[in-house]
């Protein structure tokens, strides 16, 4: 029985993830779970799966929970302590990184130290830190397994094949609910048309992300650490039936890519179980039906954030964490109605604009950056 703590348990990805627990009754303990302030969904995770550790990361959430679940053999604890808790929980064996932000930095690198393998689908870890977390993990001997549908199925697109005979990473995208559109169709769009993206279901942050593509920059820089290439070797592709999830060209011309429906449960799945494959259920591709998989080359005109994220992942440095906390504060303007759709780059250029690149950050710096810009942009708009 493998042993495993999810950070983001009440969120998109770790509520799947406990789904796949579910559906998979005696292969799978959960040892210890990790949120932000859902108290109610919390607790019922702490009933039905009985861990030993539980964090909300809310100090005012993580009292009622402990009060709420005080009738249990489940210890609570809050704030990022609470995270560390969870993230290097003795027993379990991976960590599933399901936690949206930098705020995920901190455990993944306890997690490491603690011999932990990580089941990666916290991208900004990466995006701000991979040049910390991908050599102490080398150095550790810990196995970083994506979870990221793209990057999971470029992970399956190397297996059995050498670094060296990598000529490209076909990066695929959907290309959101605006494929297609010029900037002047997008200037008065509300939040309701960027919310609804055309494949996924996904947290609104992610969503937003996918809208703008900034979520596909975010995912250039995150595979360039991953799978240790150049940024000229990752090339996306805007794919807008969802079904080839990402691609590796070869040397010698062949291309390998993994096809499925869009359904985040399978690269959940592969992470936990690998390298064996298992039973899923839900829908089959059917090819038949779909006749055909068109692609297109990304409008970086009219979708800034993606070669701003290029520029950024070019630059290094703290450049990227800049990147990622502007578009981070950006997409909560958008969300509180203080900003339109096509100002989520332009926030982004500016703080990247006026940042003094630091050329190899440690932690400190690195989050001492992202506060600087969640300052500078919450005194600008009056957050």
């Amino acid at each position: 029985m493998k042993k495993i703590s999810i950070l983001g348990s009440t969120g998109s990805i770790g509520t799947q993830t406990l789904e796949i627990v579910r559906e998979k009754p005696g292969e799978f303990n959960v040892t210890a779970l990790a949120a932000g302030k859902n108290v109610d969904l919390i607790e019922a995770q702490i009933r039905e799966f009985k861990p030993r550790v539980a964090a909300l990361y809310d100090e005012k959430a993580a009292a009622e929970l402990k009060v709420r679940v005080a009738d249990t053999d489940t210890v609570v604890y809050t704030g990022m302590d609470g995270l560390l808790e969870v993230s290097t929980e003795a027993d379990a064996q991976i960590l599933v990184t399901g936690i949206v932000g930098m705020i995920g930095i901190q455990p993944t690198i306890a997690a490491i130290k603690a011999g932990k393998t990580i089941a990666l689908a916290n991208k900004e870890t990466l995006v701000t830190a991979g040049h910390i977390i991908m050599p102490l993990a080398a150095q550790m001997g810990v196995s970083i397994l994506p979870v990221d549908s793209e990057h999971s199925a470029i992970f399956q697109s190397l297996q059995g094949n050498k670094h060296e005979q990598v000529e490209k990473i076909l990066l695929t995208a959907s290309g959101g609910p605006f494929r297609g559109k010029k900037r002047e169709e997008l200037e008065n769009v509300d939040l309701a048309a960027v919310l609804n993206h055309p494949n996924w279901v996904m947290g609104k942050k992610v969503t937003i992300d996918s809208a703008s593509l900034c979520n596909k920059g975010l995912e250039v820089m995150e595979a360039a650490w991953l799978f240790d290439v150049d940024l000229d070797m990752i090339q996306v592709l805007i794919h807008p039936q969802s079904i080839l999830h990402s691609a590796v060209q070869y040397t010698d011309g062949a291309v390998m890519g993994q096809l499925g429906t869009p359904d985040m449960k399978l690269p959940i799945q592969y992470a936990l179980t690998y390298p064996d494959r298992e039973y899923l259920g839900g829908k089959r591709v059917d090819l038949f039906e779909l006749q055909a998989l068109t692609f297109e080359k990304p409008d970086t005109d009219t979708f800034r954030g993606l070669a701003l994220a290029y520029r950024a992942a070019r630059t290094g440095g703290s450049l990227p964490t800049v990147f990622n906390a502007a578009n981070e504060m950006a997409v909560k303007l958008l969300l509180g109605g203080q900003i339109r759709f096509l100002q989520i780059p332009d926030i982004i250029e500016e703080a990247m604009d006026k940042h003094s690149v630091v050329a190899a950050p440690d932690v400190e710096t690195i989050l001492a950056a992202e506060a600087e810009v969640y300052r500078v942009i919450t005194e600008k708009y009056g957050l």
